[in-house]
């Protein structure tokens, strides 16, 4: 399908953002289009076809994105749009991920919001201070949140208007340690087995077998696997840490089975418009998965990956070897994983028993 043939504007239709498609009439272009793109519709009333606006299809149609953020600009007062555009450029330049330019920015946007026409530079100590403790007292935010509120603040004064004295007096929550919620293997077991679709098992089976992180699931692409040598090339992850995870024996078959089936052209795991596959699709699809097999945990999908690091150690495995498959900066983040050990647990006996 060439783009040439076609030109392409952004609109809405039906209180939906769309792109609208426009080429000169021709069975051929009308064929390619539709076969290109499943999810392709037509309005009669404006006698035009369009595609929803998603950043997927936006990739392939290589029409440019909005800037991160953007929707929160016509929300802040304009004596503060300026801060919000340098504060973006800031991350910009720091190379900061889309997942934490998200964050950063929708933080900071809720302070401007609520400041108004008061200009953010003016801002003093202590009515920061006063800020958090509302955020706390009234909005009920826990520890992590306020964490994450006080850094993407803490951002702004600090990088990009140099005011490194701002945060002195500013106390920060203590953060909770929590241990890794897990699953058993008899439970991982049951989650496959009620996980029918092929692409979704599949996703299931890559977050437990090779310990990934959900997001590093959806970006493996078709050349990261290397089949010969039982290696995928894990990109980018978290901290911007490329690392090599041995590929699962057991999940060669089936992969190549899904291959043939799906044939995905650029992701393993491809979403319905292209594109790599949504996390939170395999999100949903592990939820319903543990209701079907009956587990009333209160975990997530990223539980698989907890539980891949746990039964490794209880298998014997090296730390530092765990350290490295989960690409972890710091050897402390997977010692926490001895707490939750079966095994390490086992050999403890209570004195009780001695008596």
């Amino acid at each position: 399908m060439k783009l040439t043939n076609y030109t392409f504007e952004l609109g809405s239709h039906r209180e939906k953002k769309v792109i609208w498609i426009k080429f000169s009439y021709n069975k051929q272009l009308k064929l390619q289009l539709r076969q290109r793109f499943s999810s392709v519709k037509y309005s009669a009333s404006n006698r035009c076809w369009y595609l929803l606006d998603f950043p997927v299809i936006r990739e392939q149609l290589c029409i440019p994105q909005d800037p991160v953020g953007q929707k929160f600009l016509n929300k802040i007062n304009a004596i503060n749009q300026q801060a919000f555009i340098d504060y973006r450029n800031h991350l910009d330049l720091k190379s900061y991920s889309i997942h934490t330019k998200r964050i950063y920015l929708a933080e900071f946007a809720e302070l401007l919001i609520l400041i108004q026409h008061y200009p953010i530079q003016d801002l003093t100590p202590k009515r920061l201070k006063d800020y958090f403790l509302y955020c706390v007292q009234h909005l009920k935010m826990k520890e992590r949140k306020m964490n994450g509120k006080i850094n993407a603040i803490k951002f702004y004064f600090e990088q990009v208007i140099q005011s490194p004295k701002m945060f002195f007096d500013i106390p920060r929550p203590t953060k909770p340690i929590t241990l890794p919620k897990l699953l058993s293997k008899r439970e991982v077991k049951k989650i496959i087995k009620y996980t029918t679709n092929i692409k979704h098992r599949l996703g299931m089976k890559l977050c437990y077998g090779m310990g990934l992180r959900v997001s590093e699931v959806v970006n493996i692409k078709l050349h990261h696997v290397d089949s010969s040598r039982m290696l995928v090339h894990i990109v980018g992850a978290k901290g911007k840490k490329d690392r090599y995870v041995p590929l699962p024996v057991s999940i060669l078959e089936e992969l190549r089975a899904y291959y043939k089936m799906y044939k995905p052209k650029a992701y393993l795991l491809e979403g319905q418009y292209g594109g790599s596959y949504s996390k939170s699709s395999l999100q949903q699809t592990f939820k319903r998965a543990m209701r079907k097999a009956g587990i009333n945990k209160k975990i997530g999908i990223h539980g698989l990956r907890h539980s891949y690091a746990t039964h490794l150690l209880e298998a014997g495995a090296d730390l530092r070897f765990i350290q490295e498959l989960l690409g972890h900066h710091s050897i402390k983040t997977t010692q926490i994983y001895t707490s939750v050990s079966h095994s390490h647990m086992s050999k403890i006996k209570s004195p009780l028993d001695s008596l």
